[in-house]
């Protein structure tokens, strides 16, 4: 037999095979990764982490890293395109994407909207006590929380939510609801970054022990961070303080500290000359160790409440917000020099 008639048989049995692998691995090579878009700066921080080495899983934050609490957002026609081209999208949950409303569903009806707040047990609500001595009286008590309210054309807007979130106008109406900032609190961070593992492991099975792995990394981290808030609230000379809005309620609660007045109900919003006065008096009247302003406002009225109340000043970063290149472990960070603001201005025993 000649060398050319041994071939034959042997491409007639590799070329199908061939043929077949050019049909297959072009599909495999551009397999699309499940679009996953995330709803604030925080949230997605606790969502890269999670999912660290995915190929299964792309990660893409909708609104502006810079933004903070989106209380008053308004959506734009690219976060309309955004939520129209994703598969999941991961929530804050509680209330605060209150700006979605309808438009999500008519954006892309088919979107699973994953609640990283669903199930979460412990959950503070803001106070829907009238302002004057009544809500003094509440600034005493760390878990009734503080009022939040809305511009009125806000209210007009949404009002349709407005369950869980409260009014602004003229005449400051104000709604109960809970409040949703759990993610300044690295305790109710770790149950985020549970239920954002759980529900992308069941989207993307193939990588579940990769992601439970990051997951639960990540869960220490947060827990280590949570016991060394503890620790430090067990420590401090003083441990009534003034905030500049109701961010730090859970994080408070897990420091045992009291939370004995709140600069301005609605974030961004400064107090009247008469609330001003008021406050002075009920920082003076409680004793208050100092007062802490966020980086996402203002300071000047945090600052001139102190000075006129006698206490020290500084800065509580609630990781709100964040650079749009933030590294990995960029909540930790801020977390840790929180710790070190809230020791230096407070003082230890």
């Amino acid at each position: 037999m000649t060398m050319k008639q041994i071939r034959y048989p042997v491409l007639s049995v590799l070329l199908p095979l061939v043929l077949l692998a050019a049909l297959v691995l072009p599909g495999l090579a551009t397999a699309q990764p499940i679009r996953v878009l995330v709803s604030t700066f925080p949230v997605y921080q606790f969502t890269r982490n999670i999912t660290q080495g995915s190929t299964a899983l792309q990660i893409e934050l909708m609104l502006p890293a810079q933004l903070g609490c989106p209380h008053d957002y308004a959506l734009t026609p690219q976060d309309m395109r955004k939520l129209e081209s994703a598969q999941i999208f991961i929530i804050n949950g509680l209330g605060m994407e209150e700006f979605l409303g309808a438009p999500l569903k008519k954006a892309n009806p088919k979107l699973q909207v994953v609640d990283s707040s669903a199930g979460i047990g412990d959950i503070l609500n803001y106070s829907d006590a009238a302002e004057g001595e009544e809500a003094d009286d509440d600034h005493r008590h760390h878990e009734a929380a503080h009022v939040h309210s809305h511009e009125h054309d806000a209210q007009q807007r949404h009002h349709e939510h407005s369950e869980h979130h409260h009014g602004h106008d003229e005449h400051h109406h104000h709604h109960s609801g809970p409040n949703p900032h759990l993610f300044a609190s690295p305790r109710m961070a770790a149950l985020q970054v549970a239920n954002i593992a759980k529900a992308l492991a069941a989207a993307a099975p193939g990588e579940r022990e990769l992601l439970s792995r990051n997951a639960q990394a990540y869960i220490q981290k947060l827990d280590a961070l949570n016991e060394a808030f503890e620790q430090l609230g067990k420590r401090l000379a003083n441990k009534r303080i003034v905030t500049q809005h109701g961010v730090f309620d859970y994080l408070a609660r897990d420091m045992g500290l009291n939370i004995v007045a709140v600069i301005a109900a609605h974030p961004g919003q400064e107090p009247s000359a008469a609330e001003a006065l008021k406050l002075v008096r009920t920082i003076k009247d409680e004793k208050a160790g100092a007062l802490f302003t966020e980086p996402q406002y203002p300071d000047g009225i945090g600052r001139t409440l102190a000075k006129e109340s006698g206490i020290p000043s500084s800065v509580l970063d609630p990781v709100a917000s964040g650079p749009e290149n933030a590294p990995l472990d960029y909540y930790e960070r801020i977390m840790r020099a929180n710790l070190a603001s809230m020791a230096d201005t407070l003082g230890t025993k």
